[in-house]
């Protein structure tokens, strides 16, 4: 019986919710980290390797019925003018783990993309699933190479696969990192009072994404899929340009963010926001959590958490 869930990416951000959130309903649980861990219960299963060497793992993935692939080494920030570096730390340990795959036709693969690289600078108020994928930096043109490739995966050997494309996401426990997670950072540069550095006008525009509203977005997909290959956007459909993210940190936080603007980078996105309605029909998944209150319970988690 097929009644385990690999987990790739496991020690990041959406992996650890994710992980929290399916041994907490019993599920089996094959977690790959780079550096052991204890497991953390009797359905949890801990494994210490790479993407790049998943094919020592071939029995366990013969016991899986899905494979979530969240493993990602870059953002749009940090391969900037630097695109081998997307092949290197993203594409090219996709490609070995879809070799792999070939002989696993019986999984389903969930692939966590990106709704904010993918769709470039869109003319309607929202992007749906039908919106051209125009990406404006390598990591959002290493996402749409990442699509395609499982894509032909699915058509010449059959496997399924569900692709999610998130807004951005935020929320408690999530890790401080230079030039990514807006909210986070914000939220830090609130707590310590020191400037925040922006790159254009502030007026750029994103749809905010509540780690807990992902998580329950991952739960849906791993449903049975009734087509073969489908992506769906995983968004509020509500756009907040930096600035008013701002105004609303610091109403919030009742502290000031001091903030620095500096011109625009070439690989921003000015505006995107995600139409998730195809998720809404096909998986019965929505977002829940609002930005104001999604904002709150982050800064509750960062003023009360042991030092």
């Amino acid at each position: 019986m097929r009644d385990g869930i690999f987990l790739t990416g496991a020690a990041g951000f959406l992996g650890q919710a994710l992980t929290r959130q399916l041994l907490a309903e019993g599920r089996t649980l094959h977690r790959l980290l780079r550096q052991p861990e204890p497991p953390r219960g009797p359905t949890d299963h801990v494994h210490v390797g790479t993407v790049e060497g998943i094919g020592q793992f071939h029995s366990i993935l013969t016991s899986c019925h899905t494979l979530v692939h969240l493993a990602a080494a870059t953002t749009p920030a940090s391969s900037t003018l630097q695109p081998i570096r997307e092949l290197d730390a993203n594409l090219r340990p996709l490609l070995m783990l879809i070799e792999v795959l070939q002989s696993h036709p019986h999984l389903h693969v969930v692939f966590i993309s990106s709704g904010g690289a993918l769709y470039g600078n869109i003319d309607a108020q929202t992007a749906d699933e039908r919106t051209p994928l125009a990406p404006l930096s390598y990591h959002g043109a290493g996402k749409v190479a990442g699509e395609a490739f499982l894509h032909a995966l699915h058509h010449q050997v059959g496997l399924r696969v569900t692709i999610l494309r998130p807004a951005n996401l935020y929320g408690p426990r999530q890790p401080l990192h230079t030039g990514f997670g807006l909210i986070r950072t914000l939220l830090e540069h609130a707590r310590q009072g020191c400037p925040l550095q922006v790159w254009g006008d502030g007026e750029n525009v994103r749809d905010f994404l509540y780690i807990d509203d992902m998580v329950a977005a991952c739960v849906c997909a791993l449903a049975p899929v009734t087509c073969g290959w489908r992506a769906y956007n995983v968004g509020t459909g509500i756009g907040y340009s930096l600035n008013q993210v701002r105004a609303l940190v610091e109403t919030i936080t009742g502290r000031p963010v001091l903030t620095e603007y500096h011109p625009a980078r070439p690989g921003d996105v000015r505006r995107i926001v995600l139409d998730s309605r195809a998720a809404q029909r096909e998986l019965g998944w929505q977002a829940r959590v609002s930005l104001e209150d999604g904002i709150r319970r982050t800064w509750q988690w960062l003023t009360t958490r042991p030092a």
